[in-house]
């Protein structure tokens, strides 16, 4: 376990005029409006479903992916800003897969003075020693890193995990839920987990996976590549994103709308008997 506590900036001057983690960052019209747009959609999560309480502390997923150097970059960002009144810590689980760059993230932590803990957990070996060749791996993966991520938020007084799913990843998993799994169900923005102790809060979820991607290429993030289930081919997941993009190319928008649509249910229109007391509907009188 390396833990390292960041030193901090005292002044506007000393931060270059913004968190240093934008000391580099573009100062084109385009950047600064893609950097206000993902501001404002990640603020308007955070507010929609209640996730702060001021003075606690939240443990920042890091994977070294695109989403969670975004996540982390732009709750940094509204920090600096006087807008997010909560402590934070980055946390990267290295999960012991072949060739992974250990010294990539502390690196990049230190040097932006990042408050950081790395955690070796050797969860590879358990994951490709109980999947058969050619299964998937995301689901016991993700149940394992879960696992240790909660003990570590526990250990850091975290009272929130902090993810990085975006937009695509909330209505990916929403079909994959309909077309494999008979539920309307998706990635909830907000949700405790089953011990009742560490709140797992998404603030990306109305966030574009795309206008990630390019704020990561412009603020130039030293990428890691998942080398385990990232290699993997035809994923339900990979089928669920190209339709997906099949349909927001033919159709402009929709991602918008069915992201609207999640926070639009009305179950009398459903047909689902737990949500709606179907057998006490009548006519009056």
């Amino acid at each position: 376990m390396n833990v390292h506590v960041a030193t901090k900036q005292e002044t506007d001057a000393d931060a270059g005029g913004c968190h240093p983690l934008f000391r580099d960052a573009p100062s084109t019209v385009e950047f600064n409006k893609l950097r206000k747009r993902l501001l404002r959609d990640t603020r308007q999560a955070i507010s929609d479903f209640a996730m702060v309480r001021e003075g606690e502390r939240w443990l920042i997923a890091l994977s070294g992916g695109k989403d969670s150097y975004g996540l982390l970059a732009l709750l940094l960002d509204l920090k600096w800003r006087g807008l997010l009144p909560v402590e934070l810590l980055a946390c990267n689980l290295d999960q012991g897969q072949p060739n992974f760059p250990k010294h990539v993230l502390p690196d990049y932590l230190n040097g932006l003075g990042v408050e950081h803990r790395i955690e070796y957990q050797d969860t590879y070996s358990v994951v490709t020693d109980k999947i058969g060749e050619g299964a998937t791996y995301c689901s016991l993966c993700s149940r394992l890193r879960r696992g240790h991520l909660y003990r570590i938020a526990r250990e850091e007084g975290c009272a929130a995990l902090v993810l990085g799913h975006h937009r695509e990843d909330i209505l990916e998993t929403f079909f994959m839920n309909l077309f494999h799994a008979g539920r309307l169900a998706a990635m909830p923005a907000k949700l405790l987990n089953d011990e009742g102790d560490v709140m797992v809060l998404r603030p990306l979820s109305y966030c574009a996976e795309a206008d990630l991607a390019r704020f990561a290429d412009a603020m130039r993030f030293p990428i890691i590549p998942c080398d385990l289930c990232g290699s993997q081919d035809g994923l339900q997941r990979n089928a669920m994103k190209a339709m997906l993009e099949d349909i927001e190319r033919r159709m402009p928008g929709r991602k918008d709308t069915m992201i609207r649509a999640l926070t639009n249910v009305r179950p009398s229109h459903l047909l689902d008997r737990k949500l709606f007391d179907f057998a006490a509907l009548g006519v009056a009188g």
